[in-house]
């Protein structure tokens, strides 16, 4: 299969998004770590790796490390803001260094809203910039936005202004604000929307980037929201082919294995067709409303075909429906008999913690680079309006 992982490289940024999920840490990477990171995805037998953050380019050997996994044979991406890849020296290191893909995050093509977005003024001409500049340089350019109560309303207006203005981006993936973490967590009120807020202009979105050609994913969102492009999502492509995602976290959590996709239903979705394929609400802590779920009454079939007779993903062997069914309600069988040992609320609870490396290291140094951080997080958190995110506990070891 095509599993790609995931590596949080450092876990501060150069911007303040009042809904981040993943903010700042006092974990930090060496050279060391990062490696034994990649080494780790390479045993998985993994096809790829995401470089992502917070912001990844500011890890000062970014290049080198890029450099170490495409030399293990595995396919590098990174996301990122753009605010560094805008520069075009930059921009040719990672090429160079072997970088074969890069995701640039756009919310809103709206200026005053990206800046509202990104808490950070100024951030659209550096991130269109960096587009250009790794697609100058050979770089694959796909286009990362996450879905929030401030651009669900015209996520297909960012679409057009991509056509027209950087044909050179072929991809979109767009994903389904999580409300569970970091900022995004106590500012729901500020950024969370309800998901028929979303529809039309998802709708609208995926409608035009398929009449002209372009392909596109999308994440933590209900099949019974997206049913015409069902295919497109990310939590059914890997349940259709059963695929797993690593994320080394530099947190707390540390690694975290994911092999199943199925997060929260309503009441009626029992009756839905594209149940079995379908990955639910991503929701924790009460704030997407489940009673919008509602069930669907679409065959099945041709969604699963489109997944596993996908050109572009020639790793998935079953290359026919017939093959594939009874293959899949094998595996469906199999996840039922798994004991879930989490009886605590834990998250991640136990079993999606594998034998990994550790991720990271807290040390006096970083500890109080830290605590700096934090500092200026609350005061970027009181000029814009946004609540500071919580605090991690710290468990310092000696440098």
């Amino acid at each position: 299969m095509a599993n790609i992982g995931y590596i949080q490289v450092v876990r501060h940024c150069n911007h303040f998004c009042g809904f981040c999920s993943n903010p700042t840490s006092p974990y930090v990477h060496t050279r060391e770590t990062l490696r034994a990171l990649v080494d780790d995805l390479v045993a998985r037998d993994y096809y790829g790796v995401v470089l992502t953050g917070g912001e990844p380019t500011l890890h000062p050997e970014l290049p080198e490390t890029i450099g170490y996994a495409k030399s293990r044979g595995l396919h590098v991406r990174m996301i990122t803001n753009g605010s560094r890849l805008a520069q075009p020296d930059f921009a040719r290191a990672v090429a160079e260094a072997g970088l074969d893909l890069v995701h640039v995050s756009v919310y809103s093509v709206r200026p005053e809203v990206e800046a509202r977005l990104r808490g950070t003024d100024d951030t659209l001409g550096r991130a269109f910039a960096a587009i250009e500049n790794a697609a100058d340089h050979g770089v694959a350019v796909n286009v990362n936005c996450v879905i929030n109560k401030l651009n669900a309303d015209h996520l297909d207006e960012n679409v057009r202004y991509f056509i027209e203005h950087h044909p050179r981006v072929r991809h979109f993936v767009w994903n389904n604000l999580d409300p569970s973490m970091g900022r995004a967590e106590v500012n729901q009120a500020l950024f969370l929307h309800r998901l028929t807020d979303m529809r039309d202009s998802l709708f609208r979105a995926l409608r035009l980037l398929h009449a002209t050609a372009r392909t596109f994913r999308v994440e933590r969102v209900p099949l019974c929201f997206m049913p015409e492009f069902a295919w497109a999502s990310t939590e059914t492509r890997k349940i259709v082919k059963g695929e797993e995602r690593i994320v080394h976290f530099l947190d707390q959590k540390q690694t975290v294995r994911q092999t199943e996709w199925d997060h929260i239903y309503a009441e009626g979705c029992p009756e839905c067709s594209l149940r079995p394929i379908c990955g639910g609400l991503f929701e924790r802590g009460d704030a997407f409303d489940p009673a919008e779920l509602v069930p669907l009454r679409v065959p099945l079939r041709p969604i699963a075909e489109a997944v596993i007779g996908d050109p572009s993903d020639p790793s998935y062997p079953l290359r026919s429906f017939e093959e594939w069914e009874p293959d899949f309600l094998r595996r469906l069988e199999e996840a039922k008999s798994l004991p879930r040992l989490d009886t605590s609320g834990e998250l991640p609870p136990p079993e999606m913690r594998p034998d990994a490396p550790p991720v990271g290291q807290v040390t006096d140094r970083s500890a109080a680079r830290y605590r700096r951080e934090m500092e200026t997080v609350a005061r970027r958190a009181r000029s814009s309006g946004v609540a500071p995110e919580r605090p991690h506990r710290l468990h310092v070891i000696d440098d």
